[in-house]
């Protein structure tokens, strides 16, 4: 039996250690040692050092479970019981070009139960995490760069009060007619639309109150798995874009404080 509360705390260790690494790699990047993958899809030699640094970590926190990681230096094993999911910097765009937000995201599944979720955002030192049944938290300095922990709670906005944000993912071509129906649906409709650059984070922002709701097609589960997890324990609604909570094997997510649910899913089946 594993202990959720425990594992979560040192998962946030781990995410920090990583989060350092990056910050400290981040002084003397050099973008002409980015890799392209996909058009407008980049990875760098960061990204493969943070994921080796989370990899051995968790390894020996708990030797039996797999890994499902978005660089692959942990080959893929996720038939196994217990499952790390390990985004090792997401927003890797936002990072090589300077702009926050960009974090590190692990999660932690059985099946497809997700029992412990950690984000960690570099820029601004926070840490959000949330183990099954335990509720939702950030970690953040206070003035005098002391570490506060505060429980959080998803918002209560309905639509026309709603901050929204409706990321644009790297499949433009399949995309982007959802992405001008959503336009044209809330802008106006809503009290604005953002588009930050991260789905960690999205989905840790919709957890806090900060915005009331997300969505984003044709991403990898490590970008939403550990933020689906603290949003539902914020008590938010997680989805995938038909509407199912069956959503971990999934390439989309919809996270909403609930209120505003309806409407975003109502949209996506209007595109």
């Amino acid at each position: 039996m594993i202990d959720l509360k425990r594992c979560t705390k040192t998962v946030c260790q781990i995410a920090r250690r990583a989060g350092a690494y990056i910050r400290e790699e981040r002084g003397k990047f050099s973008v002409e040692r980015v890799e392209r993958k996909h058009a407008h899809d980049y990875v760098s030699y960061v990204d493969k050092g943070s994921e080796r640094l989370i990899v051995s970590a968790l390894r020996e926190l708990l030797p039996e479970a797999g890994f499902v990681t978005e660089e692959g230096t942990a080959g893929l094993s996720d038939s196994s019981e217990l499952c790390w999911v390990v985004d090792p910097l997401d927003g890797t765009t936002n990072f090589i070009h300077r702009y926050a937000p960009y974090a590190v995201s692990i999660a932690l599944l059985q099946g497809k139960t997700v029992l412990v979720g950690v984000v960690y955002e570099i820029c601004a030192d926070e840490c959000y995490f949330a183990w099954k049944g335990g509720g939702a938290y950030l970690e953040l300095r206070d003035k005098s760069y002391e570490l506060r922990l505060e429980p959080i709670h998803v918002g209560t906005s309905g639509i026309e009060d709603a901050l929204l944000c409706l990321q644009l993912p790297y499949n433009s071509d399949a995309y982007k007619p959802t992405a001008k129906h959503f336009i044209d649906t809330f802008y106006g409709r809503a009290a604005s639309i953002r588009m930050i650059g991260s789905a960690a984070m999205a989905l840790c922002y919709v957890a806090a109150g900060r915005l009331d709701g997300y969505a984003e097609q044709y991403i990898g589960r490590w970008d939403y798995m550990a933020g689906s997890l603290i949003v539902m324990e914020a008590g938010g609604r997680v989805t995938d874009y038909s509407g199912s909570s069956d959503y971990t094997q999934g390439n989309s997510i919809v996270a909403t404080n609930g209120r505003v649910h309806h409407d975003l899913l109502e949209a996506i089946a209007g595109a």
